[in-house]
C-alpha cells in the first residue's frame, strides 16, 4: 500500500471564516499540485450545500503507481467545542 500527504491548513482556515449565506458551489480556495504535496491536479475548497467540502485526486508515494479520490466535509457536532 502507499501513502499520500496533503496540507489540511486551507480546509481549516475556510472553515473558520464562517461562511454562512454563500451561494452554494462558491470557490473558497485553490490548491496546486506542488511538490510539497502529493495532489495530482488542482484541489478546490468550495461551499457546497451549506458545509465547506474539498475534494482532491492524491498521487501515492512508496508504490509502483496509483492514486486514491478522497473529499473532505466539515460536519458540526451539537455540543462539541469545535475549532
Amino acid at each position: 500500500m502507499g501513502v499520500a500527504e496533503f496540507d489540511i491548513r486551507p480546509f481549516i482556515e475556510a472553515i473558520k471564516m464562517k461562511l454562512d449565506g454563500l451561494p452554494d458551489g462558491t470557490i473558497i480556495t485553490k490548491i496546486q499540485p506542488s511538490r510539497t504535496n502529493c495532489l495530482s491536479e488542482e484541489s478546490s475548497v468550495i461551499w457546497k450545500e451549506g458545509k465547506v467540502v474539498q475534494g482532491m485526486m492524491l498521487r501515492l508515494k512508496n508504490v509502483e503507481c496509483g492514486e486514491v479520490e478522497i473529499e473532505l466535509q466539515w460536519i458540526d457536532i451539537p455540543g462539541s467545542r469545535g475549532l
